[in-house]
């Protein structure tokens, strides 16, 4: 079975660096994990087109990249579908969104964690790539691997914000991320006071044990969240930087040639 790089470093209580790839083409990730900088790449599917194949070719472009794992962002309807298929191909970690209620976060466990009396979980026998189509699965490297997915959730609605330390004693939970957009649209709250939520929850999450995660655009916004206690970052998305090269670019390119 193969290492989990991320599992390895909560393990040890150390930081996580890891990266947002919306594109389905797996030569992005191969980009990312030739860069070196990376411990895991987020598929962020939630918003982006994929099928199953697509699952499984990226997880023959993360498995070219011994020291750099994955995880993929994994909408509310159909999450424990999703989450199994993506496991199976290759992608280790899941980040469950649309977490409302302690029974959601309970659901989300036990669709990653093993099949065993030990465990309680629902993630049972079978021939996917991950254990190479069967000679690898139902042993004790493979209800191992089970347990080491990283579960995340994100902490982006109200009902979660106001119920979070019960969400977050759900034994299972490894990581949060905080979800300004969905949370300040789920309360009408200004940006200042979601970023005073966003504090609670940090501050809740570490007092209680569980790694919350921060989303950067950039590096320059990282010190904020260090000073909060936040080892476990993940910065830039793929869409956000062509966007971003297009606006700037483009305009920049049209003003040449209207002075020319």
């Amino acid at each position: 079975m193969r290492r989990n790089k991320l599992r390895e470093l909560l393990n040890a209580d150390q930081p996580s660096l890891g990266t947002h790839v919306h594109s389905p083409w797996p030569s992005v990730f191969e980009m990312v994990g030739y860069s070196g900088q990376f411990d895991y790449i987020e598929y962020v599917s939630e918003y982006a087109p994929y099928d199953l194949h697509t699952m499984d070719n990226i997880g023959r472009a993360i498995d070219l990249f011994d020291d750099m794992s994955a995880m993929i962002k994994v909408e509310e309807d159909p999450r424990g579908h999703i989450a199994n298929r993506a496991i199976g191909a290759g992608i280790q970690n899941i980040l469950f969104a649309d977490v409302r209620t302690v029974e959601d976060v309970q659901a989300c466990v036990e669709t990653v964690r093993p099949d065993t009396p030990e465990d309680g979980g629902h993630h049972g026998v079978n021939m996917r790539r991950y254990v190479r189509f069967g000679m690898d699965t139902g042993g004790a490297e493979f209800i191992q691997s089970c347990r080491d997915s990283v579960i995340a959730i994100m902490i982006e609605k109200k009902e979660a914000v106001e119920n979070l330390e019960a969400l977050l004693s759900v034994p299972g939970l490894d990581m949060i991320q905080f979800g300004p957009g969905d949370y300040s649209l789920s309360t009408g709250y200004a940006r200042e006071k979601v970023q005073e939520v966003e504090k609670y929850v940090i501050e809740t999450s570490l007092k209680m044990g569980i790694a919350p995660r921060a989303e950067l655009g950039d590096a320059k916004g990282a010190k904020r969240y260090l000073d909060m206690g936040v080892k476990h970052f993940c910065v830039g998305t793929d869409v956000s930087i062509l966007m971003q090269w297009f606006r700037e670019e483009g305009k920049a390119m049209r003003d040449v040639l209207e002075n020319a």
